[in-house]
C-alpha cells in the first residue's frame, strides 16, 4: 500500500513538473521545473531498487545536463529570439498531434478487449529479495569488458565540453 502511495506521488509530481516545463514561458522556470521532473522519476527509480538509475539521473541528468542548460540560458538572449519568431499555427497542429495520439491510445484500449486473453497484458513483479544486485553488476561490467568503450566516451564528453568552453567565450 505504501509502495503505491509513493509512486503515485512521485508520478504525480513528475505530471505535473513535465507539464510546467512545457507551459512556462519564461525559460529559467521551464529548466527548474525540468530538474524537478528528473528529480521525481529518480524518486520512482529507487523506489523500484533501480539504485544505479537513481544517481545517474541525479548525477547526468540533473547534475550535468541541467547545468549545461542554464548556461545556454544564461547566455543567450533570450528576448530577441522571442520577437523574432511567432508561434500562431503551432497551437492547431499541436491539438491536431494531440487528437491523433489520444485516438491511437483509444484504438489501443479498444482493441485490447478484442484479443484473447481479454485486455492488456500483465506482468508481475519479481521479488525485491530474488533479483540480482545491480550497481555491482552493472559495475563489474562496465570496467571489465567495456572499459576501453566507457574510457572513449569519457574522452568525447571532455572534448565535447572544452569545444562549448571555447565556443561560448567572448573574443576581445
Amino acid at each position: 500500500m505504501l509502495d503505491k502511495v509513493i509512486f503515485y506521488f512521485f508520478a504525480g509530481i513528475a505530471v505535473a513538473s513535465a507539464v510546467l516545463t512545457v507551459t512556462r514561458r519564461n525559460a529559467v522556470h521551464s529548466a527548474i521545473f525540468l530538474i524537478t521532473a528528473l528529480l521525481a522519476t529518480a524518486g520512482i527509480f529507487l523506489q523500484l531498487r533501480a539504485e544505479f538509475l537513481f544517481i545517474v539521473q541525479i548525477i547526468l541528468y540533473v547534475g550535468g545536463i541541467m547545468v549545461l542548460f542554464v548556461f545556454v540560458i544564461m547566455l543567450v538572449n533570450l528576448d530577441v529570439a522571442v520577437r523574432q519568431i511567432q508561434f500562431a499555427r503551432q497551437k492547431w497542429v499541436a491539438l491536431v498531434i494531440s487528437l491523433a495520439l489520444a485516438a491511437q491510445v483509444g484504438l489501443m484500449f479498444w482493441s485490447s478487449g478484442r484479443m484473447p486473453g481479454q485486455g492488456l497484458p500483465v506482468l508481475a513483479a519479481a521479488p525485491a529479495d530474488k533479483l540480482p544486485p545491480n550497481s555491482e553488476e552493472v559495475a563489474k561490467s562496465l570496467f571489465s569488458s567495456y572499459l576501453l568503450p566507457f574510457e572513449i566516451a569519457s574522452v568525447l564528453l571532455l572534448v565535447a565540453m572544452v569545444g562549448a568552453v571555447v565556443m561560448a567565450k567572448k573574443r576581445t
